[in-house]
């Protein structure tokens, strides 16, 4: 069990898939880590966590006191501060980069902050493991649809993360760098289907972009999947993209909607975003090889490409989310195959661990 007796950091572990991720390796499902740091901003969503882990409803002096004795501790800090990176990385064995400035037109107006957080952290990350020769042995870096072919601010920053962890297997060789690559996490922090959520529970209208826009889709624990493989077989330099089906934005809010006198509203595509999204590109899809129900791309850095890689057999075409989508009677399926229909769902659901 890979885990077993591992310290891990989660940066940004108090974001959607950080919370589940941290709900799911205290599970123990890949062993008994000895330790799970959660490293975030966020004062009220670690204190939310700190009370679910306890199963508590009130906070007592000894959640507090007793943060740095205990499998789950919880530390203030910020991706971007290297000082912040360095102490937390110091006591860890595995460090998950789940850090981000997400939303796509938030870094389209502050392109600067999605500089900081997604690429200064990981460079942060990087340099801290390097001039400090921490004995990290692992570092998943979290990346998005968006980093591929990208038209947005949030994706170039993406990618940008992307080359410098695969980078850093070169300048760090004794830490294996590895990435995921996922598409829009049903159910997230600011994803459509909570807002969906809302606009239906307030009687609509319920707003979307174009009606062919698609989006990948996969649940938070199919997320966490994606990142327990690459930790179990990725290689270094390498990145994971999972085999998620797509669908039409229309299609989700029919569904969601139902038999609901609910009006749909269009809007237009909002600045920065696209019609489909891409996991795999062209370009990368001649060295993407299938791999433990997933798709591993191959690092471009000739030093760390593998000599058996021409052993393996490459996809043949990119792998959009316009050739991946599912029929529209199938969507409904799905959400309430992950209990996140309307009415399947608490206002606050995916919010906190439970």
């Amino acid at each position: 069990m890979i885990l077993d007796g591992k310290r891990i950091l989660i940066t940004g572990g108090t974001g959607s898939l950080g919370q589940v991720l941290t709900r799911r390796i205290l599970s123990g499902d890949l062993g008994a880590p000895r330790k799970v740091i959660v490293l975030s901003r966020d004062e009220a969503k670690q204190h939310e966590m700190r009370l679910s882990y306890l199963h508590k409803g009130a906070t007592t002096d000894e959640v507090i006191y007793e943060n740095f004795t205990r499998a789950l501790e919880f530390r203030i800090g910020d991706v971007r501060d290297f000082a912040d990176v360095a102490s937390a990385a110091r006591d860890a064995d595995i460090v998950v980069n789940a850090a981000a400035l997400k939303q796509v037109p938030t870094c389209e107006y502050f392109p600067e902050q999605a500089l900081l957080t997604n690429c200064t952290g990981a460079v942060n990350i990087v340099r801290a493991i390097r001039e400090q020769a921490l004995p990290v042995e692992t570092v998943v870096g979290v990346s998005t649809d968006k980093a591929c072919m990208p038209v947005n601010v949030m994706g170039m920053t993406k990618a940008i993360q992307e080359r410098i962890f695969v980078s850093a297997n070169i300048l760090v060789p004794k830490t294996r760098f590895v990435c995921v690559r996922y598409g829009n996490v049903l159910a997230s922090r600011g994803s459509v289907i909570p807002l969906f959520h809302e606009q239906i529970r307030r009687g609509g209208p319920v707003t979307v972009t174009v009606p062919d826009m698609t989006r990948f889709l996969l649940s938070l624990d199919q997320a966490v999947d994606t990142v327990f493989a690459v930790l179990r077989a990725g290689r270094p330099g390498e990145t994971w993209v999972p085999r998620s089906p797509s669908a039409r934005i229309i299609d989700l809010a029919d569904a969601l909607i139902g038999e609901r006198d609910v009006e749909i509203l269009q809007q237009g595509i909002r600045p920065g975003e696209k019609m489909h999204e891409v996991l795999v590109s062209e370009e990368e899809c001649h060295h993407a090889f299938a791999r433990d129900g997933h798709y591993a791309i191959a690092p471009m850095l000739p030093e760390l490409r593998g000599a058996d890689l021409g052993l393996d057999t490459p996809l043949d075409r990119e792998l959009s989310s316009a050739s991946a989508v599912i029929e529209a009677g199938a969507v409904g399926a799905l959400l309430r195959q992950h209990q996140l229909m309307v009415d399947q769902v608490a206002p606050d659901a995916g919010e906190l661990l439970r």
